[in-house]
């Protein structure tokens, strides 16, 4: 992303194990050295990049109530038999891989969500491009959750986000008139809060 290019890089070293050219890569799901799509299919191959500060997408799938069904349940194979391809899977509860490569397509950004990162603007979401992928986004739902619930959660998020996005305005406003103010001076590099020392203002 744009906005990570001139991040540290003890910050964006993460994101060079996927987001160099490996999206292309079968390797990048699917291991090197154990090729096998019933491993493919288990939501721990995504935790290898979707996790951490930048993007906690593991961390909130692992404590939902989706996420703990598939924690107690994964190694019962009458609740997730993981040598049926996705489109022929009838889990207990949602995986990763089961909502976005929904019927074993490997488009991920297909059934992605069109949320942006904090600070970033929020994205228009009645465009017809956004609708489209959150009309997806709710049949996906639809599976295993009447369309209103899906809806309603969808909504829900929407709100979440819309105040998330206010908070960061305001308090980056705080920030940005102290530093104005002449208060905002850089903390030194053995008093930085982070253990890299680079979150300072600059």
């Amino acid at each position: 992303c744009a906005w990570s290019i001139e991040r540290p890089p003890g910050d964006t070293a993460g994101c060079t194990f996927c987001h160099t050219s490996s999206e292309e890569r079968c390797s990048t799901c699917h291991q090197r050295h154990q090729f096998d799509p019933a491993v493919a299919r288990h939501s721990e191959q995504c935790k290898a990049c979707h996790w951490g500060k930048d993007h906690r997408d593991w961390e909130a799938y692992d404590i939902s109530i989706h996420g703990v069904v598939y924690q107690v349940n994964k190694w019962n194979p009458q609740e997730f038999d993981f040598s049926k391809k996705l489109a022929d899977a009838d889990y207990v509860e949602p995986t990763c891989q089961y909502c976005h490569l929904r019927g074993g397509h490997h488009n991920v950004q297909r059934l992605s969500t069109v949320y942006t990162s904090m600070g970033m603007s929020n994205a228009d979401r009645g465009a017809p491009l956004w609708k489209e992928k959150r009309e997806t986004w709710v049949s996906a739902c639809d599976d295993c959750h009447s369309p209103r619930f899906a809806r309603e959660n969808l909504q829900a998020m929407d709100e979440a986000c819309k105040d998330a996005g206010l908070k960061y305005t305001e308090t980056f406003k705080v920030a940005e008139n102290l530093m104005l103010d002449g208060m905002g001076e850089p903390v030194p590099k053995d008093l930085a809060p982070d253990w890299s020392g680079q979150h300072i203002w600059s």
